[in-house]
């Protein structure tokens, strides 16, 4: 199966699921430290929980290189086959796991495992879907095919948390913490079946066709990658680092600063509309990058970041929801740019032997330990310091630092061809 359509709803609904399960487990730590981590200290329950979250980003690069080596040794489809089946099961898993007053200490454990799953299920699921999307695209189309991957992200964040929001209205606090917190979770029961069902009957790349009938899959693509592609890899992980930051940053901690000075049923609308607007926007930044180059739209964006943190950070604090949305769209603007780049580029950066496995490894690194941990450095900076601006400051230098590396190094990829042989890539990389 080749159709447009179908390629686009297989590759889509693992990634939907992914940052569906993100947004849920960030909507309900409270609930999940008190169900898991009952110590008695409702501080000490949350960050426990919170910890538990971190673990997925962690694990993130170990899932790149294992899922980034399937995708190489055995083809695209069978690294997200095999990133839906663990992501979707996991988050059921999560659903129906019993608390610690009913098997006490088997159930953080367990609890842990299941987000260890996570993460390495989702440490090749973003590039793994962006490497399929590309090389099966028209010409001049993959920057706009690739968007759609950044796209459906924003989307599941915002259904991920109104998911929790439905919840919350009718249910009173103890029925949350009894059972209610389970349903979102449950919610990712069907999306793996579906998913799998959608990606086994789809096709195989071209490009990935090419290489088998070529003879040029690599054996350990993980190891020629790191042998052969080192400088392409730093350069990988610069990209994903300032688009993972930003993005937790749009996702999270802006909606964290906002409940700082308002309630949170409007922290959490302001963040809705906010990642609706960011989903709108990343086809634009796709179709933008087609027409006139990777280069000055992922520069662009970084340096925008660089400009815009501390004005918009000013306007998320402000205590109006108005203004927090203002700085919030603002923001989403370049963070689109960002994202959407992140997704094509980091495919158009390595020979086709070795896509899967180094866009996953240095994305996963990216993403994972460095902007995974954005939102909590973010909140002890502004502990630290006692200024509400020092996280902003945090994003604008790292904003600013990748953007002037990316100026002087980052070569324009849209016109590169995904399927050349190998002794071609190898002379252009």
């Amino acid at each position: 199966m080749r159709s447009p359509s179908a390629v686009l709803a297989a590759t889509l609904v693992g990634n939907f699921t992914e940052w569906f399960d993100f947004a849920v487990y960030g909507a309900v730590a409270v609930t999940l430290g008190r169900v898991f981590f009952p110590t008695g200290d409702s501080v000490a329950s949350l960050l426990a929980s919170l910890a538990v979250f971190g673990i997925a980003f962690v694990f993130r690069p170990l899932g790149g290189a294992l899922l980034g080596s399937l995708g190489d040794r055995r083809g695209r489809r069978a690294a997200l086959s095999a990133a839906v089946v663990g992501i979707s099961g996991a988050t059921t898993l999560i659903g129906v796991l019993p608390s610690y007053a009913a098997i006490g200490f088997w159930a953080p454990l367990l609890l842990v495992l299941l987000r260890c799953v996570q993460g390495l299920s989702a440490g090749g699921e973003w590039t793994s879907a962006s490497a399929f999307l590309a090389e099966y695209a028209p010409p001049g189309r993959r920057g706009l095919r690739a968007s759609l991957i950044s796209a459906s992200g924003g989307l599941a964040v915002v259904a991920g948390t109104g998911s929790v929001l439905l919840l919350e209205n009718p249910l009173t606090p103890a029925q949350m913490q009894s059972w209610g917190w389970r349903l979102p979770f449950l919610l990712a029961a069907p999306l793996g079946p579906v998913g799998l069902y959608l990606r086994l009957r789809l096709d195989e790349t071209p490009v990935y066709r090419s290489l088998r009938e070529r003879d040029e899959v690599a054996a350990t693509p993980v190891r020629t990658a790191l042998r052969t592609e080192r400088r392409t890899l730093l350069l990988a992980f610069a990209c994903a680092s300032v688009t993972g930051v930003g993005f937790y940053y749009l996702a999270t901690y802006f909606t964290n600063a906002m409940s700082a000075t308002g309630n949170r049923s409007a922290s959490l609308a302001v963040s809705s509309i906010a990642l609706l607007f960011y989903a709108a926007i990343c086809p634009v930044a796709g179709w933008v990058s087609d027409r006139a180059g990777r280069r000055p739209v992922y520069v662009g964006g970084a340096l925008a970041h660089a400009v815009l943190a501390v004005p918009v950070l000013l306007l998320v604090g402000s205590g109006s929801p108005g203004l927090a949305l203002l700085g919030m769209c603002l923001f989403a603007v370049p963070q689109a740019c960002l994202n959407v780049m992140s997704s094509i580029v980091l495919v158009e950066l390595f020979p086709a032997r070795t896509r899967s496995s180094g866009s996953a490894l240095a994305y996963s690194l990216g993403v994972g330990p460095i902007a995974g941990t954005a939102p909590l450095v973010a909140a002890a900076l502004a502990a630290a310091t006692g200024s509400p601006l020092a996280p902003a400051l945090y994003l604008a230098v790292i904003a600013l630092a990748v953007g002037l590396v990316l100026a002087r190094k980052l070569p324009e990829t849209a016109a590169r061809p995904l399927g050349e042989p190998v002794a071609a890539t190898t002379r252009t990389a």
